[in-house]
């Protein structure tokens, strides 16, 4: 089973609990507006690798992931369904805890790739259809989101939600508390994080010649996105 990964990071530490292997798959079908890995967009100049040979490289390290494991980011992780559900079981053979990071939006056997995940860890873009539609930077609706979503809640999968917040789209006390009501309908939530936008990924657009949408917007306030983080949770 042959999956197209654009790298590894063997000792992450924001990517789930614990240490952990993470693995950033290529391929996604959003363009969010403040997304930092545009490299990962398309299998361009992936490198490609079976799953024995990831399982190999993640088994290097497996005396590091006792308390923590193996997430799999992007890109978008579903849109590599077989690989994805191959490197799964394989990693759950060794007793490896897995998580996937994902906006949710892959092309199906959503139920076979979360038999073995024991964590999703979901960007949640935005919480109406209007304001997903603008983020994502797609003509598409929510429908694929909630079908995923769905299924976690039909499996009771743990949920880390993650939402960023950017100056000027959904900074407010307004859009947070919405985003409060969101929620409540959601089981298992473990911890939802507000992400405060940076522009680190900027130099990679221009290097690539793909034109920044967020041109000449600062960098999120942490003290602000913390402020909003409070209400959120209070």
């Amino acid at each position: 089973m042959i999956g197209y990964i654009d790298s590894v990071e063997t000792m992450g530490l924001v990517d789930g609990p614990g240490i952990r292997f993470v693995t950033f798959l290529k391929g996604c079908k959003l363009r969010c507006l403040f997304c930092h890995n545009p490299e990962t967009w398309t299998k361009d100049g992936a490198l490609e690798i079976t799953s024995e040979e990831l399982l190999k490289k993640i088994h290097k390290y497996h005396a590091y992931y006792t308390d923590g494991g193996v997430t799999f980011s992007g890109g978008e992780p579903l849109l590599q369904p077989d690989f994805l559900i191959d490197i799964l079981k394989k990693c759950k053979m060794i007793n490896l805890h897995t998580a996937i990071d994902t906006a949710g939006v892959g092309i199906g056997k959503y139920e076979e790739i979360l038999k073995y995940t024991d964590l999703v860890i979901l960007d949640v873009k935005a919480y109406t259809e209007d304001k997903y539609k603008y983020i994502t930077g797609v003509n598409a609706d929510m429908s694929e989101f909630n079908k995923f979503l769905d299924v976690c809640q039909k499996l009771d999968k743990k949920l880390w939600i993650r939402q960023v917040i950017v100056p000027g789209i959904n900074d407010t006390e307004e859009y947070i508390l919405g985003l409060k009501e969101y929620l409540k309908n959601i089981k298992n939530i473990e911890r939802v994080e507000l992400l405060p936008y940076h522009t680190m990924g900027v130099p990679k657009y221009h290097k690539l010649g793909i034109p920044y949408k967020l041109e000449g917007v600062p960098d999120m306030d942490i003290n602000r996105c913390k402020e909003l983080e409070r209400i959120l949770n209070r």
